[in-house]
């Protein structure tokens, strides 16, 4: 088994530093075309070069998105983007449709392929198959069970395999959505996906017109559809097992204290997996990693399919997200007097506790804000204009620029 890869989201090149800042080894992202996120901010072609670069730079990997479902126009113009990919040097694409593919290998030989999630792999021989096409690795569909991942790992052993372990799930069959293009015209598959699973839903009975019933699956509400999110934080060890080699977290539409949250966490879980196995001892999750996860925007969590048990998959009270905690502002510089200088998010005050995001201090430790200056050195009682640049006084010697503080 070669060594596991933690790949996170990156909406946006916020997200792309954050993921990286907080331990991610590759990076996952769009172009403006022919990605499944099509009302993300993504990247042109200039921000595409630098995001790579940047990423390079810090010794991780960079992959782009190509996962739509093509229809023939949409053919236009991809011959000179994928060699604009080939000359940015990423390090792969991901690819779902065939005619896409197949467009890759004639026109850029030298990029990588991975097959996407949204290609609905969920055999050994559809594996091998895009093996023999010429992918290095196959993202798996995320209905498969670990004991179907391990079967596909033994019969196709010389090819990588990833799954997701965390994130929002869809109510559909790998994503293959016509629910959005139904009631509104968008096209999941092109990246225009409403979410219209997360809505609540009626039903109206025939000789009834206009009178509209709830529909209840239980005594718990209507929002049948509504998939909860995906968590394995206390499973990488058995997903290791099974032959996967990437750990992927979704979210390229979350906010960039979801990435540093979770990318933190799984970063830390996977240490401790690592730790475990050269000392011979079982993998056991700290408590509060696993609550760090409730500290970032979800909806409730489960296994899904990859762990068999009976809970109930649907989060049926209600769409809504929830966290634990307020994302207060990100570490922009640090003084030599101890003072450090932040972009402000939230509204926090002079002798408010706040808690510290990093990847290099233990969870919970926290500070208490002495002071506050604006940039002109003025004292102020309170930060509570977004994306102020401020001074803070309190923090501990050893907080890194790029950290988090959290309320």
């Amino acid at each position: 088994m070669g060594k596991i890869e933690l790949l996170a989201p990156a909406g946006d090149f916020e997200k792309l530093k954050t993921a990286i800042h907080f331990g991610a080894d590759a990076v996952y992202f769009a172009g403006k075309n022919y990605g499944l996120r099509a009302f993300g901010t993504n990247f042109n072609n200039d921000e595409l070069y630098k995001a790579v670069q940047y990423v390079h730079s810090h010794g991780k990997k960079a992959y782009v998105t190509l996962n739509v479902y093509a229809r023939d126009n949409d053919f236009n113009g991809l011959k000179d983007y994928l060699k604009e990919l080939e000359n940015a040097k990423v390090d792969a694409v991901l690819v779902s449709d065939m005619g896409v593919l197949s467009f890759v290998k004639q026109y850029a030989p030298n990029l990588t392929i991975h097959i996407s999630t949204q290609a609905n792999t969920t055999n050994k021989y559809a594996v091998e198959a895009y093996k023999n096409m010429g992918a290095k690795r196959v993202v798996l569909a995320r209905e498969l069970n670990l004991d179907e991942i391990k079967a596909i790992s033994d019969f196709v052993p010389n090819i990588e395999l990833e799954a997701f372990v965390h994130g929002a799930m869809c109510i559909s069959y790998s994503g293959r959505c016509l629910i959005s293009n139904y009631l509104t015209g968008r096209d999941s598959n092109h990246g225009e996906c409403v979410q219209a699973c997360r809505w609540k839903y009626y039903v109206t009975e025939e000789t009834r017109p206009g009178e509209q019933l709830e529909i209840s699956e239980d005594a718990n509400g209507t929002y049948i559809f509504n998939s909860k999110d995906l968590c394995l934080i206390e499973h990488l060890d058995k997903i290791a097992d099974a032959g996967v080699t990437s750990f992927k977290i979704e979210g390229r539409m979350k906010s960039a204290y979801y990435v540093a949250t979770v990318v933190n966490a799984y970063r830390k879980a996977i240490d401790i997996y690592y730790e475990c196995k050269k000392n011979n001892q079982k993998y056991v999750l700290p408590a509060e990693l696993k609550s760090e996860l409730f500290k970032a925007s979800h909806r409730k969590y489960t296994t899904g399919f990859m762990v068999n048990n009976q809970e109930i998959k649907q989060n049926l009270e209600s769409s809504s997200q929830e966290q634990e905690s307020k994302f207060m502002a990100i570490v922009t510089n640090i003084y030599s007097d101890g003072s450090i200088e932040v972009e402000q998010r939230n509204k926090f005050c002079v002798n408010d506790k706040l808690e510290i995001l990093s990847p290099d201090i233990n969870i919970g430790t926290s500070f208490v804000v002495r002071a506050i200056k604006d940039i002109n050195g003025n004292d102020l009682q309170e930060a509570k204009k977004v994306q102020e640049r401020i001074t803070v006084y309190g923090a501990p010697k050893n907080i890194g620029i790029g950290d988090i503080l959290r309320k």
